[in-house]
């Protein structure tokens, strides 16, 4: 991403030194500096003009503080970036900034180099934003959020299947690997059919105990076991005219096995010490992550069980056969994140590549808790590849082989010379501005660019 050749910035600190030295270093680096030496000159500033960046003091004297000129310019401009300076750092004091907007917080005594590093980020940051608001309106409006996502052709069957099945009373048995989104398969079809008036119950069959799972499912009379002291109506019973769905149903012992396929059968159960049938009229759903037919085969799982569920099977592909449709489950969880947070959220471009090249063994799940993970440690809303867990940003792309993907790997002089070569660029070519990012002075990065022409690798001279 290019960033602008020159950006306009309000300097604000009642030490003219500070001032000035700012000044000097942000105009040398190819900006427009305007300077005022007070909260109350600041604001009125802002009324006069618009800035892209301020940089303020958090002490600035007995009226006006910086926090008070950084909560002012998110209303008066809140596209601009505000970077706050102080000697008197605290947890508080920093918690506070960030939450009221700052783009950073640091602490005096700066180094300049860090100083122009920070200013850098936060109008990279700037023009994110700015290319995101772009890109929305270009794309107009979005279809509506909707729980399953995705427009590659193994997900059109799926739809296919959901929309001919929601209106039958069949068992469905849904497979496929952990996170892949089973129940959220479960649910269309139960809330795209007759019964969705009625309840949809969800049990994981892997998460309860075999004596605890019989009990939620059939219910109990009162004195069948200790500490049963008002009889209980399970959720076969509860659920009569909805929908059940049990998950991980291989976990299920074989006598419960057993109890379930005579309660699919018959449409009856029999409460927990209870000598009485109960007619239910409840449709049955199951998933498992473990291949049941396999299971079957090992003696695992009981033959009649398995085809009793698996009367309509639907297969559900994992993320990394659809990587297609990583994007527009990015853009459904981002939006989803946003109205819970009343916020927009974006993804950059870099860390949009990285994601979607990741293979997510813990499939669709594994992608929104990393989503959620980067946007709860990021305080601009725009994830960035820098937010993302580092296994992701290491992984070979496109299931390529461990061995070729690491002969691929670039030197350190070619990373070195790529990274000058994208710092000259961005500052447009200039050096002084360039060697500040860098953290060297223009000789170092005079010297470097001769060894990269001696290497054979120089990075183009702007």
């Amino acid at each position: 991403m290019e960033l602008e050749a020159t950006a306009k910035i309000l300097v604000v600190d009642d030490d003219e030194a500070t001032q000035e030295l700012l000044r000097e270093v942000l105009s040398e680096a190819g900006h427009q500096v305007v300077t005022s030496g007070s909260g109350e000159e600041a604001l009125e500033a802002g009324k006069r003009e618009s800035f892209d960046l301020i940089i303020s003091d958090m002490k600035l004297g007995e009226n006006l503080s910086g926090l008070d000129v950084l909560r002012a310019y998110k209303d008066i401009q809140p596209e601009s970036e505000v970077i706050l300076i102080t000697a008197f750092g605290s947890m508080e004091t920093a918690i506070e900034a960030v939450k009221a907007g700052a783009f950073d917080y640091l602490s005096k005594p700066f180094k300049i180099e860090e100083v122009l590093l920070q200013v850098e980020r936060a109008l990279g940051n700037r023009n994110l934003v700015r290319e995101n608001r772009n890109l929305k309106r270009q794309l107009g409006t979005q279809a509506p959020l909707s729980s399953l996502v995705g427009r590659s052709p193994v997900m059109l069957d799926v739809y296919k299947k959901i929309a001919m099945v929601s209106d039958s009373r069949s068992t469905v048995l849904i497979c496929g690997e952990s996170g892949t989104g089973k129940e959220l398969v479960a649910r269309a079809i139960h809330h795209n059919g007759p019964r969705a008036v009625e309840r949809f119950f969800a049990v994981n069959c892997g998460a309860l105990t075999e004596s605890l799972l019989e009990t939620e499912l059939f219910g109990h009379v009162r004195g069948s076991f200790t500490g049963a002291v008002v009889s209980k109506r399970g959720i076969f019973e509860e659920a009569s005219g909805g929908t059940v769905f049990l998950d991980e149903v291989s976990e299920m012992s074989p006598a419960l096995q057993v109890k379930v396929l005579r309660t699919i059968e018959e449409q009856e159960i029999r409460r927990i010490g209870s000598n009485e049938n109960v007619h239910i009229d409840v449709r049955i759903i199951a998933a498992g992550n473990r291949n049941l037919a396999r299971l079957v085969e090992e003696g695992k799982f009981r033959e009649d069980l398995y085809y009793r569920l698996r009367v309509i099977e639907i297969d559900l592909p994992p993320l990394r056969e659809r990587q297609d449709d990583t994007p527009l489950l990015i853009e459904h969880f981002l939006k989803k994140f946003g109205n819970e947070r009343g916020r927009v959220f974006s993804v950059s471009p870099q860390a949009l590549s990285v994601l979607v090249s990741y293979a997510w063994p813990g499939n669709v799940r594994e992608l929104e808790n990393a989503l959620e993970a980067a946007l709860a440690l990021n305080r601009s809303g725009i994830i960035t590849p820098e937010d993302l867990p580092a296994k992701l940003r290491a992984q070979p792309e496109n299931g390529a082989r461990t061995e070729d993907y690491y002969a691929n790997l670039p030197s350190l002089d070619e990373l070195e010379s790529r990274y000058l070569s994208h710092v000259l660029k961005v500052t447009g070519g200039n050096k002084a501005r360039a060697a500040g990012i860098l953290g060297i002075n223009r000789k170092t990065l005079y010297r470097m660019q001769e060894r990269f022409r001696s290497l054979k690798k120089a990075p183009r001279d702007i």
